[in-house]
């Protein structure tokens, strides 16, 4: 049985530092695997993500990209990933940043 992922491109905004305590940059060229949260903040239902940036692109505390993200597939996730829809990007309980699905991408066979 092979893993099955929505794979979207999204805007990822980072909390600013003293929002967030999030003091460093997300380093381009590793695979950042933070949680998602897409339910209300009280539900500890979430997936993880992973968002790939380039080598070489750094995501600072209080800045933006637009990036493609893998998420793990799970039920719970039907009709939550959708254009527009926001959510909560999670280390642990800390909300590190907000993503904005812009596209969903097809999934690969």
């Amino acid at each position: 049985m092979s893993t099955r992922y929505i794979r979207v491109v999204a805007r990822i905004d980072l909390l600013p530092t003293s929002v967030s305590g999030r003091e460093l940059p997300i380093k381009g060229g590793n695979s950042y695997r933070p949680n998602h949260n897409f339910f209300e903040p009280e539900n500890g239902n979430m997936t993880v993500g992973f968002i790939d940036l380039p080598a070489g692109q750094d995501l600072w505390p209080a800045h933006s990209v637009e990036v493609p993200i893998s998420f793990f597939y799970w039920e719970g996730l039907d009709g939550q990933i959708y254009p527009g829809r926001k959510w909560r990007v999670q280390e642990g309980a800390r909300v590190v940043g907000i993503g904005t699905v812009l596209e969903v991408l097809p999934e690969q066979a």
